[in-house]
């Protein structure tokens, strides 16, 4: 049984001139409904998170600015709708992880705006609020160890920041570079406490499944496997898709369920909460194939990717030995 949490509020915060719009929702929900599997999914509504709530991990100056009506930077927009929507994304995340625990299953948080980019104290790059680190951070004060895959093409800047001094939560991205933000080199790997537990693997323009699949399996997986996560959380952007306009690498639609089958077999509760994505039919094909990996129902799209290798999996193994049993 996979959880799925959504709600057509959603859909308020929305600008049709901004890729990250309510079609992206609409469409993903479209496709949903067609698939063998979807009548075994259970539909759970997520609640508005408290100031409290996300004030365990944002400034309250920042909480107070997403309260304001149009332009929070260049890149991120706010409507009459959008603050109320922003809690219901970080509630949505919590509903998942609180729901995932209580049943002992996965889940998938059908959530927006996004989060990843949402650092500490400024709301940035189409996100409000850093949904998957206020769930993360939830896990954690109640004692879980917490892994962060992010898949996004996009570095997850916010989520590296907030977990960056810390141990109890393991962020790994895999992400173009050089692409916005800017962050995400192999040698940012936390400071005191969390040093070695940020896992970045920044590559190249068009880099293809080949090169991440042996990322993952000699490095990312390692490492995982030696952290024993009491629970995985996958920040889920699909502008790594090789057709999506605002990405720049190589992956089909089916391997982001090989992804989520690799690291199923780390842990089985694994929670996913939806980030980027804006070519609307393989953003909408890419999630219906982690759920239906999630829910052992797996689907494939006809959809092949040509990719180039790339040359940083020996240096991000040279760097991560100092951390961990890396062969």
């Amino acid at each position: 049984m996979t959880l799925i949490i959504y709600s057509k509020d959603y859909l308020l915060h929305d600008n049709a001139q901004h890729p990250e719009n309510a079609r992206r929702l609409i469409a993903i929900m479209e496709l949903l409904e067609k698939m063998p599997f979807y009548e075994k999914l259970v539909f759970i509504k997520p609640y508005k998170a408290s100031e409290e709530e996300i004030g365990k991990v944002h400034s309250m100056g920042m909480i107070e600015k997403a309260k304001h009506v149009g332009w929070l930077d260049a890149d991120t927009y706010t409507n009459a709708h959008s603050y109320e929507v922003a809690k219901l994304a970080v509630g949505g995340a919590i509903k998942a992880c609180e729901e995932a625990m209580k049943r002992n299953e996965n889940a998938f948080a059908l959530i927006r705006p996004p989060g990843h980019h949402a650092t500490c104290s400024k709301s940035m790059g189409f996100c409000l609020f850093n949904n998957i680190a206020i769930s993360a951070n939830w896990l954690a004060e109640k004692g879980k160890k917490v892994l962060i895959f992010d898949h996004d093409v996009h570095h997850g800047n916010g989520t590296q920041d907030i977990f960056y001094e810390r141990n109890d939560v393991l962020y790994q991205s895999i992400h173009l570079f050089p692409h916005y933000p800017g962050t995400g080199k192999i040698d940012e790997v936390g400071i005191g406490d969390g040093e070695g537990y940020t896992v970045n693997a920044p590559l190249p323009h068009g880099c293809g499944e080949e090169c991440i699949r042996e990322i993952l399996d000699d490095i990312m997986i390692p490492i995982a496997e030696q952290f024993m996560p009491d629970f995985i959380l996958i920040s889920a952007g699909f502008d790594s898709h090789h057709s999506d306009y605002l990405g720049g690498l190589a992956l089909s639609v089916n391997f982001f369920g090989e992804i989520i089958e690799k690291f199923k077999k780390v842990q089985s509760k694994i929670v996913c909460c939806l980030e980027g994505g804006y070519n609307l039919q393989n953003l909408a094909r890419g999630v219906v194939v982690e759920i239906s990996h999630l829910c052992n129902m797996p689907v494939k799209f006809d959809d092949k990717a040509e990719g180039i290798k790339c040359e940083i999996v020996n240096e991000l193994k040279k760097k991560m030995r100092e951390y961990w049993d890396i062969k």
